[in-house]
């Protein structure tokens, strides 16, 4: 992608559609594609069973995972080629923040703010939002086995600290884009509008609302 971000990352709450879109756009700019690997996380599901038992194990483990998968992007990131992630290396403190208090939190932050130094900052976050009923139909949908145990009541909190956390968001430029009533997949329509909203990217914070195809 000539003249455009490098590096694109893309963030929202469970259930969005960061992973799809990710893929989408890979293949449309002839990208490196990164994703995430929670499914490899051996505490995850225990986790949305019992969040405060084993909210800690869970996300030291993802905060060192996700650190060395960044780690690699930065061998990427030499490179001319475009790479897109399906994740930002500051969902981590997001969920942590959600999840931990107290000591472990004091512990987490300390573990957090030394590895965020080494992190590459991203060319273009794109935060996908959706409302909450969206989320949920979404995540049933997909039927991930570990996810049925999440309740409406944890994506609303959730949504709101994503949206109190990319609201205050300055270390890169930023694309909001509401999804709740757009199909990247069903509708190529959609995509390439997206894809017109990146080409046009400046630095700040900028809104795609658009008004829906479904």
């Amino acid at each position: 992608m000539k003249n455009g971000p490098k590096y694109i990352a893309i963030e929202g709450p469970i259930g969005v559609g960061k992973t799809t879109l990710a893929k989408l756009l890979a293949k449309h700019f002839d990208g490196r594609l990164v994703l995430e690997k929670a499914e490899e996380n051996p505490f995850l599901e225990r986790f949305y069973r019992d969040r405060k038992k084993y909210a800690f194990q869970t996300q030291l483990y993802f905060l060192l995972s996700r650190y060395k998968q960044q780690q690699e992007l930065r061998q990427f990131y030499l490179f001319s080629k475009v790479t897109i992630t399906d994740y930002t290396f500051l969902k981590d403190k997001i969920f942590a923040h959600l999840n931990l208090d107290g000591d472990e939190l004091s512990l987490y932050e300390q573990i957090y703010s030394l590895l965020n130094k080494r992190v590459i900052v991203p060319d273009l976050v794109i935060y996908l939002r959706a409302r909450t009923d969206v989320l949920l139909k979404r995540i049933r949908e997909r039927g991930i086995k570990y996810e049925k145990e999440i309740s409406q009541k944890y994506l609303k909190e959730l949504l709101e600290v994503y949206n109190n956390t990319f609201f205050h968001y300055s270390s890169s430029p930023l694309l909001v884009v509401e999804t709740s009533e757009i199909d990247f997949v069903k509708n190529e329509s959609d995509l390439n509008d997206l894809v017109k909203e990146i080409r046009g990217m400046k630095k700040g914070t900028w809104y795609f609302v658009p008004l829906g195809s479904k």
